[in-house]
């Protein structure tokens, strides 16, 4: 009898539930646009266990922004995909021994940190079954704006400019990457692009911006007085609720 006890105790000693590998396939989408990959440096994935914050899966979206005809242009219905094997994404490959409810962190776009934003979401992954084709999507909203001219902190001196139009000049594309461009996909006429100008931190006018180049919008104004200048930009799309904005400081000297 204790021969069999000690056995008994010897071999449940011994057991151990090994992990089965998991995988996920997660995606970064633009609201309105295409998927965020390699051309635009990526965007960042964390995966965490919601129990202990424990980073199961950490790395950066690759590959191309997809498909515009399939993801922008075709009717979809409920199996249809609206990715191929060149899409953008991140396979995880996570090893758990029982269902894991997780955590799913997604930053983008990864090097334009005033238009960053983080999204996530909540889900159960199971030991060995497999989240592919599609996976997990979600969706970065905004665009992704640089203002150009002025540069942060330029120092003007009045005299150069006294009685000219003073140019602004920002570049303008989908949180994708993707071009906005006159009755383009992205159709540079349906969205509103304006200046708000401050002086010695006081409003002083909007400014109307418009494009004049793929991506590029311009607008100008009159600076007549010295000060400490303020320039939010702004992009508005109606139509999908997509915003974005950049600011930038300059001052006029005499």
């Amino acid at each position: 009898m204790k021969t069999i006890i000690f056995l008994a105790v010897f071999l449940f000693s011994g057991f151990t539930v090994s992990a089965a590998e998991t995988k996920i396939m997660i995606r970064a989408k633009a609201r309105d646009a295409k998927f965020i990959g390699s051309s635009l440096g990526g965007a960042h994935i964390i995966v965490r266990n919601k129990l202990n914050q424990q980073i199961l899966a950490e790395g950066n979206t690759t590959g191309s922004t997809g498909n515009t005809d399939l993801i922008m242009k075709t009717t979809r219905t409920r199996e249809t995909s609206i990715t191929d094997p060149q899409t953008a994404g991140f396979l995880a490959n996570i090893d758990i021994e029982e269902p894991t409810f997780v955590s799913i962190e997604v930053i983008s776009p990864l090097n334009s940190k005033q238009a960053q934003a983080a999204v996530s979401t909540e889900l159960w992954l199971l030991p060995g079954k497999h989240i592919l084709g599609d996976g997990i999507i979600l969706e970065i909203p905004g665009f992704i704006i640089d203002i150009l001219k002025p540069r942060t902190h330029q120092y003007i001196p009045l005299s150069s400019i006294k009685g000219k139009p003073f140019p602004f000049q920002a570049n303008i594309v989908m949180m994708c990457g993707c071009v906005v461009d006159k009755g383009g996909v992205w159709n540079s006429d349906e969205m509103e692009v304006k200046g708000i100008l401050k002086k010695d931190g006081k409003f002083i006018k909007n400014v109307q911006m418009s494009l004049v180049s793929t991506n590029l919008f311009e607008g100008s104004d009159l600076l007549n007085t010295p000060g400490n200048y303020e320039l939010t930009l702004y992009a508005y799309h109606e139509k999908s609720g997509n915003t974005g904005v950049d600011k930038v400081n300059y001052v006029v000297y005499e």
